[in-house]
């Protein structure tokens, strides 16, 4: 069986496959209607959400399907102290598919481990966010014609960007792609992506603090909201939270033919004149969410039983009690969990369920 709770458990052929259907069903929507007919999708969003979980109830209705869930922990059976795993065998009888957001990272991983039906990663705390990078990509093919050979800059959160995370994995796989990382030094992109991901597929990619030079360079920019929820520290959130504005001067500087994508909500990091230029690709960005995830059910569920669509053979995960993972956030810090390790390919050992470093 087939989940997708990082953007590299499906193959590049399988993202492209949906991509592709997500285009078709773009153009021919009637054909799609009535497809999950009598099929139920379970949405279990453990913070909030506006755009991830409307569109996923807006998707499988489309698709002629029913949806189930809750749109706030407090009023489950979470409350009363349910774990992850037990909640999600309670739902999998009820539903043929789930949906899951959880601010705690590692969750949708140690849900897909015990459920007998395909679990879809809708965010897990900072950590990943897959369905939106297939959002992001098929924004990008269609603004743009293409994906292979594209400049993109990530201006921003991308210490916490769970998007961006996503994205530049996704992005690896494609041909000469080229990264650009904008952001303060408190916010720059985790090591373990430039270490993991970009070095080891040579993707190359520059750090800057400086916008207004790299703008006439990108093909797509990928703006973001500094997340004053993923913050301890509250001083620090007040240093950086204006670190970046897109505005109508830093538009003049860029290509004709670019892209601006945002994963939204925005705050101030774009300002509304921005949103009369045609460049400006985030509300169809939007729309292009609720095609792809229609896409993204259709997939799983034809995929489900097919022996050719199984989730990627992984090393067996490092068991030590005297390893401990250091990310508070970590579903094997929060909740009771076996801690599992692995060690990459240069040596570093990170944990199996967020990635953060063992220290």
């Amino acid at each position: 069986m087939k989940h997708l709770i990082d953007p590299t458990d499906i193959t590049k052929e399988e993202t492209d496959q949906i991509v592709a259907l997500a285009e078709d069903i773009i153009a021919h929507r009637e054909r799609y209607q009535g497809s999950m007919a009598h099929r139920k999708l379970a949405t279990l969003f453990y913070e909030p959400s506006t755009r991830t979980r409307l569109s996923f109830t807006s998707a499988m209705m489309e698709l002629g399907g029913n949806v189930l869930g809750f749109s706030d922990a407090k009023n489950s059976s979470v409350s009363k102290g349910e774990t992850v795993q037990d909640t999600v065998r309670v739902v999998g009888c009820f539903a043929d598919i789930i949906a899951m957001r959880h601010h705690i990272e590692g969750a949708p991983l140690v849900a897909a481990e015990v459920s007998r039906v395909p679990i879809i990663n809708a965010g897990d705390g900072s950590h990943s966010h897959p369905t939106q990078t297939l959002t992001d990509l098929l924004t990008i093919k269609r603004e743009l014609g293409h994906i292979d050979g594209i400049t993109i800059g990530f201006c921003g959160d991308l210490r916490f960007g769970r998007t961006v995370h996503s994205l530049i994995k996704a992005l690896s796989r494609y041909n000469n792609i080229n990264v650009i990382l904008i952001a303060p030094d408190e916010l720059r992109l985790p090591d373990y992506i430039k270490q993991d991901v970009c070095d080891k597929m040579g993707v190359a990619y520059k750090e800057t603090s400086d916008l207004d030079e790299v703008m006439p360079e990108l093909d797509v920019l990928y703006m973001t909201r500094v997340q004053k929820e993923r913050f301890l520290d509250e001083d620090e959130f007040d240093r950086v939270k204006d670190s970046f504005v897109l505005d109508a001067r830093r538009m003049a500087l860029a290509k004709e033919k670019m892209a601006v994508l945002h994963p939204l909500p925005r705050v101030n990091e774009i300002l509304p004149e921005v949103d009369s230029d045609p460049r400006a690709a985030y509300f169809r960005q939007v729309e292009n969410g609720k095609f792809v995830r229609m896409a993204l059910i259709c997939s799983l569920m034809d995929w489900k039983n097919d022996p050719a669509h199984q989730m990627p053979v992984q090393e067996a995960p490092v068991v030590n009690p005297n390893l401990h993972c250091s990310n508070s956030k970590c579903i094997c810090n929060n909740e009771k969990v076996e801690p599992r390790f692995k060690r990459t390919e240069n040596g570093v050992v990170r944990c199996w369920y967020c990635d953060s470093k063992v220290r």
